[in-house]
């Protein structure tokens, strides 16, 4: 897959649906792929998602038009994709490190306090 290819869309409206968006953009050529991003926890839509298409024409041709367009009332953000930063390494659950939230030091967790300030043993 080509990452020119690739749509950011953001300011969707929470209601929006992965086949709205596909429907919405397959106006503008082949919709290879299509996704409005949903809260994990609550299945409610996070605002955003991503339409890929088959060529990086059919995809400008659909930032030029929908860039800036209102759509259920609010103004759509259409723009390439930029790739996923690496995550880093943050450690913690993993045992082996002292103090922190990672644990197997000696003294456990949170820097050595509990929430209400004393030492937790």
């Amino acid at each position: 897959m080509d990452q020119n290819n690739k749509l950011f869309v953001g300011s969707l409206d929470y209601s929006v649906t992965t086949e709205e968006l596909k429907a919405l953009f397959a106006q503008f050529g082949d919709v290879t792929d299509c996704i409005v991003l949903v809260d994990k926890f609550t299945g409610r839509s996070k605002g955003f998602g991503f339409v890929t298409f088959a060529t990086a024409e059919q995809a400008d041709a659909a930032i030029a038009a929908l860039n800036e367009a209102d759509h259920k009332g609010r103004k759509l953000s259409v723009s390439k994709a930029r790739p996923p930063k690496p995550r880093e390494d943050r450690g913690g659950f993993s045992g082996g490190r002292s103090g922190g939230f990672g644990g197997g030091g000696s003294r456990g967790g949170f820097n050595n306090r509990d929430r209400r300030g004393g030492y937790n043993n």
